[in-house]
């Protein structure tokens, strides 16, 4: 057999290796996080920046790096692969039902029947099976087959959103997998086996259960258990319009707009969530007496500042007068910024902030008192004062957005009676197939990078590298604060992502293969592919005020 070099990224060596050799033939059993020194087992390798499973066959020349869970590649592998267990084990004990794995959770992924609650000793044998299925290290195969043939497995097995996705994307051939005799398919490689899933739990959760996997900290054991009930009547209630609308899945997405129905869609979703922010309104005026703070808190491109402003407009219907502050004008000079564990400034913790000047000018305003709201100047890294003057009359209200709105310690001084708290976050639950809803934080990653390559300069590929950061940021001061607010405002929309990879795909497509954010532009990309983009006309009639203008340009709040 021919040789050929491999360059391996992990140790920075090159290795002789006969064409025709996998993936697993050479890889090493752990790799090394180089950050923190801790050894991860070998789940997946990227292939000049490409994401592939451990049996991935070489025949050129390639740089490799073999990745673990402490890698989000790594991670989504094992995911998928232990989704696949699930529905393997479901098919075994419960062969006359249909399993849904749904929206990510704070606990996992939230898994129910189509028809009916799950009872607690149906998720013990769930659970068994599953630990039999990995004890047995069975191993995961993949085949490529005709779309009719794929899609007459699906339907068979009650899987008709991974049939109908099928037919809507106009592929002609599918990549399907199994696992002891059973067909499924995942948007993305395995696992070699089922032997590597040893870490995993089934936590019961409202009518059904969640899929728990490895904790990122810890990953000998399952994520934490924590229950966020606010999370999950959003997500609930937005699956169920969803539901009502007859468009639950991607594929009815597609067709909805494959029958040139863009418009009346555009035009529903606006109205759904112009009737929110209206609901919001009123909650506040109802308590109008004792209100008089509003704080909006949610992830990065969540449409706080949209939020903040649509809020201001149906508050003034009703007879209030807000005063809307970004609390970034009251970060710290930048010497003052605190370092994350890098040596980087880190914005994104609550220490950027001057909360000592925040919680005096609140009481201030409070008390009928006159405060000089500061102006932050981000070029120069600190605050200035210019002469703008506020005070607070009888009907005014002060809306304020921020991503630490939500954190008890921001300003706890201040009478928490006179304070308002919503939560607004693109949390869709829309469904690509039975195993996969829409990620939440793809969605917001795809907004970000449109805003930020229109309005920012940001380049798409500095934008998915600065994401891991500003991920952690949300983990560590975001998420654990989101069942604090008085109210969760879901700003997705169902036709955000058919226009978003109108905008997007041409961004991902010039991230070139030697960048560092090539495997994440691949996936996105990948991703996209089963999405059907909106035309010019049809984004020409989304609204000014809508949300979706704060990314796309053309917003008139």
């Amino acid at each position: 057999m021919e040789e050929i070099r491999i360059h391996c990224i992990n140790d920075g060596k090159y290795y002789p290796v006969e064409a025709g050799q996998r993936l697993r033939d050479i890889a090493p059993e752990f790799v090394t996080d180089p950050k923190t020194g801790k050894q991860y087992r070998t789940l997946a390798a990227l292939v000049d920046h490409k994401l592939k499973q451990l049996d991935f066959t070489l025949f050129y020349p390639h740089e490799v790096e073999f990745i673990g869970y402490n890698h989000p590649e790594g991670r989504r592998t094992y995911i998928r692969s232990l989704c696949f267990v699930l529905q393997r084990a479901m098919r075994s004990q419960f062969p006359e039902e249909a399993l849904e794995i749904n929206h990510s959770l704070p606990s996992g992924l939230y898994c129910r029947f189509d028809d009916r609650r799950i009872e607690d000793d149906e998720i013990v044998r769930l659970r068994d099976e599953m630990r039999r299925l990995v004890s047995l290290d069975l191993p995961f195969t993949k085949k490529k087959m005709p779309v009719g043939e794929s899609s007459k497995i699906f339907e068979s097995q009650r899987q008709p959103l991974k049939a109908g996705l099928e037919y809507t994307i106009g592929r002609p051939f599918y990549s399907i997998y199994f696992l002891d005799g059973v067909a499924d398919s995942f948007h993305g490689p395995l696992v070699p086996s089922t032997g590597y899933l040893e870490v995993f739990d089934l936590m019961p959760y409202h009518h059904g259960f969640c899929l728990q996997y490895p904790s990122s900290e810890d990953v000998s054991k399952p994520i934490p258990r924590r229950k966020q009930i606010k999370l999950t009547n959003t997500l609930k209630d937005y699956g169920q319009w969803c539901k009502n609308t007859g468009i639950k899945s991607v594929a009815a997405l597609n067709q909805t707009l494959l029958d040139g129905k863009a418009v009346k869609l555009i035009n529903l979703c606006e109205a759904r969530q112009e009737r929110a922010y209206a609901g919001v309104a009123d909650k506040i005026y109802a308590e109008r007496e004792r209100l008089k703070i509003v704080f909006i808190a949610g992830p990065s491109s969540s449409g706080k500042t949209s939020s903040s402003l649509r809020l201001a407009q149906q508050c003034r219907v009703l007879g209030l007068y807000p005063k809307v502050i970004e609390l970034d004008n009251y970060f710290v000079s930048r010497e003052r910024t605190p370092l994350d564990e890098d040596g980087n400034y880190d914005f994104e913790a609550l220490q950027t902030m001057d909360l000592e000047l925040l919680a005096q000018h609140l009481e201030a305003l409070l008390r009928g008192e006159e405060i000089e709201v500061p102006r932050y100047d981000f070029k120069q890294g600190k605050p200035f004062f210019e002469g703008n003057m506020m005070h607070l009359e009888e009907n005014d209200l002060l809306i304020m957005e921020g991503i630490h709105a939500l954190d008890p310690d921001m300003v706890p001084t201040v009478d928490q009676s006179r304070i308002f708290r919503v939560y607004a976050s693109a949390l869709t639950s829309l469904k690509l197939d039975e195993n996969n809803c829409i990620s939440t934080t793809d969605n917001r990653l795809l907004r970000r990078m449109v805003r930020d390559n229109r309005v920012r300069g940001i380049t798409p590929e500095d934008t998915l590298l600065r994401w891991p950061s500003v991920r952690r940021g949300e983990d560590k001061w975001i998420f654990p604060f989101q069942e604090n607010a008085d109210v969760q405002l879901n700003t997705a929309l169902l036709y955000e992502l058919p226009m978003l990879k109108y905008f997007a795909d041409p961004l991902l497509r010039r991230i070139l293969p030697s960048s560092p954010a090539f495997s994440e532009a691949v996936r996105l990309h990948k991703f996209l592919e089963y999405i059907v983009a909106l035309q010019p006309s049809e984004i020409a009639a989304i609204p000014p005020t809508s949300i979706m203008r704060e990314f796309i340009g053309g917003q008139t709040l």
